[in-house]
């Protein structure tokens, strides 16, 4: 049911639809293309003059007065689907630390920073966090950067040698569990049941599989191998086993004090490292619950023995990351591919934030170009429809950490602007199937609103503004895949810091008043000053989500709005 509106100086056109009713649209009179019927359905009132909004082939939006004046509005399509959607992530190192460093990274396009706690110490990163923090400080319009601590987790590492120790293939090698121990032949390891963990026949993999050695005998404290394929050992390399998991705690003592660290500093997202089941992320859940800690919870899915638990990591976590590294050690390499996009349809189907991350420029390191099958890597991600891709060494320590954002910036954004057309690319549209077989409830009932926001948004080429106060409603839109941008304002830092990891999402913080009409006129104020709008474009507004802001919890609302100054 449509209904023109002249409001607080915008052409509104509303609608509005109760709960737990359905609303019949009148049929057409004769069959029209689909994307000409549903812009028939919505009128806009400027200066008294009824005008019918028709969608053009090419996306354009266009006004015809019933007087006969043609107004051309059309929409900049451009600008409208132009942002990159994808989020990027950062890892901050010797390479990036530094103030200058941080404004230049997001400004370059860093939606979040992730601090590496297998390297560093407490008073490094505190730094980072005091930075990141001034940064978001002083653009409250502009980029937020949200905050990822990733604990170092369970690692089974070499120990240090005084210099690089070459492997030749058919070489013999050892591993002994005794401290201190570097010879040419024999190195420690950290860990002292690597004795039990590791077997006869057993491929060892060092540093993500550089080098590999074949187990053919061990002692009560040294496993005794053959160079299988040989390289430069060097001090403290990560060693796995081939199709098994070490049987470490997830959570070390090391772990839970870095914990502790981003409980006192209020970080956004824990990375958790080797996560094999559910059972951990419910004792970090509940000490957070404990703490008063509003953090979420990322599982790093990098073990052989994450895999068959799947399903319900993520459906305890707040989301996942395909570490793609150890996963590519522990298990055959051939599967991490999908591996990779399983991960990624197991989060899109539970509405839950993933991140694919290692490697995706990895010869950035070292060199200003990449290859041209990192370029097709990140464009896979994206294709598969990631929230968010992860740079490690290229930014933490690398020689072009700049230049590795903007080409991760830019392969994201190519890639987005070839998907999001709804007749070439139907699949990347989440409908809500799950209206289909589920008690009608308030949350179906925004999981349709969602959805069918998202389908009047791409068709007219608009962006999506939401007010939130939990950001589920924000984070149910990014679900579905929008063709432009999703404005979510908010009135909780908490929450702005975290929907910066969402796909699609671009939070603000505003204060809200108990006025309706007030609040949309300065939030989309502030969208203008930020450029993010211009005067005559459209806006799809959504009043939706479990909690009701200013509506009635008996309705909800999907509007648009042509800007006016």
């Amino acid at each position: 049911m449509a209904a023109a509106a002249e409001i607080g100086g915008f052409a509104a056109a509303r609608v509005v639809a109760p709960a737990l009713r359905t609303t019949t649209l009148p049929a057409a009179a004769a069959p029209q293309p689909r994307r000409a019927v549903v812009a028939r359905s919505i009128r806009t009132s400027t200066s008294e003059k009824e005008a019918d909004l028709t969608v053009g082939t090419n996306g354009s939006l266009s006004a015809k007065s019933n007087g006969g004046n043609t107004a051309d509005a059309t929409l900049q399509v451009v600008s409208a689907n132009s942002r990159r959607k994808t989020k990027i992530v950062c890892t901050i190192g010797p390479s990036t630390n530094t103030r200058e460093m941080i404004w230049k990274l997001a400004e370059a396009g860093m939606n979040v920073v992730r601090m590496n706690m297998s390297h560093g110490d407490h008073q490094s990163h505190q730094k980072v966090i005091d930075l990141v923090k001034e940064y978001n400080a002083k653009n409250t319009e502009g980029n937020v950067l949200a905050i990822m601590l990733d604990t170092k987790g369970p690692e089974v590492r070499s120990g240090d040698v005084p210099e690089p120790i070459m492997l030749k293939e058919g070489q013999e090698f050892n591993f002994t569990i005794k401290r201190g121990v570097s010879t040419k032949d024999t190195v420690s390891v950290n860990y002292d049941d690597f004795i039990n963990d590791v077997e006869v026949g057993d491929i060892l993999l060092v540093d993500g599989g550089m080098m590999s050695l074949a187990v053919k005998s061990k002692t009560d404290d040294t496993v005794k191998c053959e160079v299988v394929d040989g390289g430069e050992l060097k001090s403290r390399r990560h060693l796995n086993v081939r199709g098994k998991s070490a049987t470490l705690p997830s959570i070390t003592e090391k772990d839970w004090e870095d914990i502790k660290f981003g409980v006192e500093n209020g970080v956004d997202f824990y990375a958790v490292s080797f996560v094999k089941d559910a059972k951990v992320i419910h004792e970090l859940k509940d000490y957070l619950k404990s703490a008063n800690a509003d953090i979420h919870v990322i599982p790093k899915i990098e073990s052989a023995d994450s895999i068959p638990n799947l399903q319900s990591i993520i459906a305890a976590s707040d989301g996942a990351m395909v570490a793609r590294g150890d996963l590519g050690a522990e298990l055959p390499i051939e599967e991490v591919p999908l591996l990779q996009e399983e991960i990624v349809r197991t989060c899109r189907s539970m509405q839950k934030p993933v991140i694919v991350a290692t490697n995706m420029l990895e010869s950035m390191i070292d060199h200003p170009t990449p290859t041209r099958a990192e370029v097709s890597d990140i464009a896979i991600a994206v294709r598969e429809g990631s929230d968010a891709i992860m740079l490690s060494g290229e930014t933490a320590h690398g020689k072009f950490p700049l230049k590795a954002v903007k080409v991760m910036h830019a392969v994201a954004q190519r890639t987005e602007s070839s998907l999001y057309n709804p007749s070439t690319s139907p699949s990347l549209v989440t409908r809500p199937q799950a209206l289909l077989n589920e008690d009608f409830s308030q949350s179906q009932l925004s999981k349709m609103f969602g959805s069918h926001a998202t389908m009047m948004a791409n068709t007219l080429c608009t962006p999506i503004i939401v007010f939130t106060r939990t950001g589920s409603m924000a984070v149910l839109l990014s679900h579905y895949r929008p063709s432009s941008t999703i404005f979510a304002f908010t009135n909780e830092e908490r929450v702005k810091q975290r929907l910066a990891l969402y796909q699609g999402v671009v939070p603000i913080h505003m204060k809200f008043s108990d006025d309706a009409e007030e609040t949309f006129s300065r939030a989309i104020s502030s969208l203008l000053s930020a450029q993010y709008v211009e005067e005559g474009d459209y806006v799809t507004l959504v009043q939706s989500g479990v909690k009701s802001i200013w509506r009635e919890e008996s309705t909800h609302h999907i509007q648009v709005r042509k800007v006016q100054g």
